[in-house]
């Protein structure tokens, strides 16, 4: 029986909000909306009856023609405030927020609309005003989140959850990181389906990029997506992304792996986090990432999902501005002449648990000890920015920063030294660039963060300081000193950084030592290598950066034909050739009555029985359908597998007249009275095993989890038992270990789904194929109606094959051809069939049909002409090659 919450969550996911109560929220644009029409072409199926209403299928082309792009994030870059007689509200830019800084990377004619919260509780008979206020005057478009519905949704799953987890804390107990709570990631759910609400009501769904922000927002493109299967849409993390070892404790971690897929394209500030996304892709959802001139990209459903990796970085126009305001210089005196003879280290941080605040304070009072000279010359300025978050585990790391810094006060300081001055108050941008500009060194130790562009700010003032008139009191040599840790998103950035492990005191206290110890000269080298990096990559590199991926990730949207399929956050869209389509059980029952000669050619795992079952023997019902169609006399029926000659034989020996071609068709026999027959173009020398063998065997000894088999004509290392990742980096290396063994041998390596196999050349399932075709046509009876069924890589061999059979005249050149792959993928085939069960329905179908008592076809046509007495038995003429060593 399904839970309660589990039936409230698909709920949610499907657009009902029993969950939660209030969710509608008000503020809806009612008076007044952007123009848009939502024209989607292609086909969404399986979905829930809401979304087939509202979904709207067409080819007509949208009536706007320049794009527009909407950027989603959880607050607004507004700021809100009441106006002094309390008559309603104030609204202006916040020049701070990332969301506006990144305009300046967007095209000059590109329209950009924003959709998000405000940090302020809007009364509900206020939320229409504000909505149209917001709209008209800042195109930006509001979400409002009852209270309650906030409170679980940012306070419980976002911070509580999704923001340790994510920074490398687990939740061990209910006091250390928390306990999962169903109700708050139900909460996550509507939030986000009210924001995707809020989208679809300002959306131009063939013309506009969608770009959403953050971990906030992790399953609002599933929401979307369900709309508009061809929809536009990035998204960029601007948190870590941890290890699959971390993510995989989250109870919710498929579906939002599965709803981060349904964006075109996923952004992170650096490989490590891009790495990790990766490895739990591979690891959970089985999906691997290929790397295609310079793109890394993974094949989801027919779909390529890019993946960016390209930090952020900053406004150099805004710091410029403050570093050019007419009080910079006295604020900047101020602080010389209350630092005089002082050499200071500057820390800039959020006050939260993982930005290693206390760790700092640690090695500073380390640097004291260790290195007594800078007693009394030394002083560490930490600016705390105001807490974002709540709960125990802060108010605690607030304590012990409190401690930390009395006690080296009381250890250190004097009537005249004070050696930390902390400052948890907020701060304006001026006041902080001041800091920056009297600092010698920045020291920026968290133990996990995102990007934290505290290092590029303090670069890029410090770069500013000769900017002034000649003669001023602040001109000087350009030099900036960063000790940084190893954690942070920037990290990778900054060469010229000493890079510490924050746990490491005493190697912090070292770093510190030598920042300030270093020589001016390179000092000023280490600076002019950072600035280079920091000005040529800022905000708007990065955002038309992340545009331009976003828009090549998006090209083939229309030149292929799409389906929505899934239900809940198994939602995803398939996208495939417009040629490729499900196979029509009807059409293909009426073409195999119309004919007269019939090739059938069917894989058997994966294909006649599941991929997944334990035992493979086929069951009494495929048994009963083969032994139907092979006792019609027009038909020869075909089992093409990889798998050995002798389980194939023993497996169908109760099928007689059934047609084996084993291990990809190297061995063939026509039925059960024939005996078996080589079908081979190399040769016939199979020294190469020896070669091969002692390879894999090595491989296979190193790699646990993995194991080599011997068939007769090939050797074949399977590793989907061993470790995702070290098997497929195994698997890689040793095809290039074997190409060059084998480079001179005939025989070739391939890989496949989870094994690599060797075998002789020229030997494929498209190869016996052919020649089971061109063996008919020597009897005299050209088939008319061909069928092959497969599901994997080796099958694309043959679909490839009977691609070509009309133009070698193999067929009759009105022949039926049915290629059908089984599961909706990219394929060479022109049909599919969704899996196993549907393989068996359809051949259930030809069987009902099937008359066991038919005659041998008349003769007439090359297509239905007999076998003349003196033409050879329908039956392969291959030469007997000698048995494989």
């Amino acid at each position: 029986m399904m839970s309660r919450s589990y039936t409230n969550l698909l709920d949610l996911a499907s657009g009902n909000f029993p969950a939660i109560s209030g969710g509608g929220g008000g503020g809806g644009l009612r008076s007044k909306r952007l123009s848009r029409v939502m024209t989607v072409p292609g086909t969404l199926t399986e979905l829930e009856e809401e979304e087939r209403a509202n979904s709207v299928s067409s080819d007509v082309p949208s009536s706007l023609v320049s794009d527009r792009i909407i950027i989603v994030a959880n607050q607004l870059p507004v700021k809100a405030k009441r106006r002094p007689d309390n008559s309603g509200w104030s609204f202006s830019w916040d020049e701070d927020s990332l969301l506006l800084q990144l305009k300046d990377g967007l095209p000059d004619d590109m329209e950009v609309i924003y959709v998000g919260s405000l940090r302020v509780e809007v009364a509900s008979d206020e939320q229409d005003d504000v909505s149209q206020s917001l709209l008209e005057r800042f195109k930006c478009v509001p979400a409002f989140l009852p209270t309650d519905l906030l409170d679980k949704f940012y306070h419980g799953f976002c911070k509580q959850l999704l923001w340790p987890l994510f920074h490398y804390m687990l939740p061990f107990s209910a006091d250390h990181g928390g306990r999962f709570d169903r109700s708050l990631w139900e909460a996550y759910v509507l939030a986000n389906k009210l924001f995707s609400q809020k989208v679809i009501e300002v959306i131009n769904p063939e013309d506009d990029y969608v770009w959403i922000h953050d971990y906030h927002l992790m399953a609002l493109p599933t929401f979307l997506r369900r709309r508009f299967n061809r929809l536009r849409m990035g998204f960029f993390l601007h948190s870590p992304f941890p290890s699959s070892e971390i993510y995989r404790s989250l109870p919710v971690r498929l579906e939002i792996l599965k709803a981060l897929l349904n964006c075109d394209l996923i952004g992170f500030h650096t490989f490590d986090y891009a790495r990790h996304f990766l490895s739990c892709c591979s690891r959970m959802l089985g999906i691997e990432y290929q790397s295609k001139r310079g793109y890394i990209g993974l094949e989801y459903f027919g779909r390529t999902v890019g993946i960016k990796i390209m930090p952020v970085g900053i406004h150099m126009g805004q710091i410029e501005t403050t570093l050019s305001m007419p009080d910079r210089e006295w604020r900047v005196n101020e602080l010389k002449q209350q630092f005089e003879g002082k050499t200071i280290f500057l820390g800039v941080d959020d006050m939260d648990i993982f930005k290693g605040i206390n760790l700092k304070l640690l090695a500073f009072e380390q640097l004291l000890k260790l290195h007594p000279k800078w007693q009394g010359r030394a002083v560490l300025v930490q600016i705390a920015n105001p807490a974002r978050g709540r709960g125990r585990d802060l108010e605690e790391i607030q304590a012990e920063i409190a401690e930390s810094c009395r006690r080296i006060s009381t250890q250190f300081g004097n009537d005249g030294y004070s050696p930390v001055l902390f400052i948890d108050r907020p701060m304006s941008a001026a006041e902080r660039i001041a800091y920056y500009t009297v600092a010698e060194c920045v020291v920026v130790t968290p133990v996990r963060d995102g990007m934290n562009l505290t290092p590029y700010e303090y670069i890029v003032c410090r770069h500013g300081l000769n900017e002034s008139q000649s003669g001023s009191e602040l001109a000087g040599p350009r030099k900036s000193m960063l000790v940084v840790s190893e954690f942070i998103g920037c990290s990778p950035s900054l060469s010229g950084a000493i890079r510490v492990n924050p746990w490491n005191t005493d190697a912090t206290a070292e770093a510190l030592n030598e920042a300030i110890s270093m020589s001016e000269s390179e000092k000023q080298l280490r600076h002019e290598k950072h600035y280079k990096y920091v000005s040529t990559h800022d905000v708007a590199y990065w955002a038309k950066s992340f545009l331009l991926d976003l828009e090549r990730c998006c090209k083939d949207h229309f030149r292929r034909r799409c389906w929505g399929i899934g239900l809940g956050f198994g939602f995803r869209v398939v996208a495939l050739d417009p040629n490729f389509r499900k196979l029509n059980v009807d059409a293909i029952v009426s073409a195999y009555e119309r004919s007269k000669s019939r090739a059938i050619f069917l894989d058997y795992d994966g294909t006649m029985t599941p991929q997944t079952a334990i035992d493979k023997t086929p069951s009494a019902e495929v048994i009963s359908i083969l032994n139907t169609l092979c006792a019609d006399k027009n038909n020869v029926v075909f089992i093409v597998s990889g798998r050995g000659r002798n389980s194939l034989g023993t497996w169908f020996s109760p099928c007689k007249k059934l047609g084996i071609a084993a291990e990809h068709g190297y061995f063939l026999r026509w039925n059960k009275d024939e005996d078996w027959e080589t079908c081979s173009q190399g040769s016939t020398d199979f020294r190469w095993m020896q070669m091969a063998e002692p390879v894999m065997k090595l491989y296979t000894e190193s790699t646990d989890g993995s194991y080599m088999e011997a068939k007769e004509s090939a050797l074949v290392w399977h590793h989907q038992d061993a470790d995702p990742g070290f098997g497929s980096a195994q698997a890689k290396e040793m095809l290039e270990h074997l190409e060059s063994v084998l480079a001179n041998e005939p025989a070739s390596v391939k890989p496949g789904q989870f094994i690599v196999e060797v075998k002789p050349q020229g030997v494929s399932k498209g190869v016996v194929a052919e020649k089971i075709l061109s063996t008919m046509v020597e009897g005299k009876r050209q088939a008319d109606f061909v069928l092959c069924i497969g599901d994997d890589r080796s099958d694309e061999d043959m679909f490839e094959g009977i691609a070509g059979v009309k133009a070698k005249d193999l067929v009759a050149a009105t022949t039926s051809v049915f290629a059908c792959t089984v599961g909706q993928k990219p394929s060479k085939a022109r049909y599919y069939l969704d899996d196993s069960h549907d393989v068996i329905n359809m051949l259930s179908a030809l069987a009902d049909v099937t008359d066991p008592s038919s005659p041998t076809p008349e003769p007439g046509s090359p297509a239905s002409e007999p076998e003349a007495e003196d033409s050879p038995p329908l039956e392969v003429r291959f030469n007997k090659l000698p048995t494989p060593l």
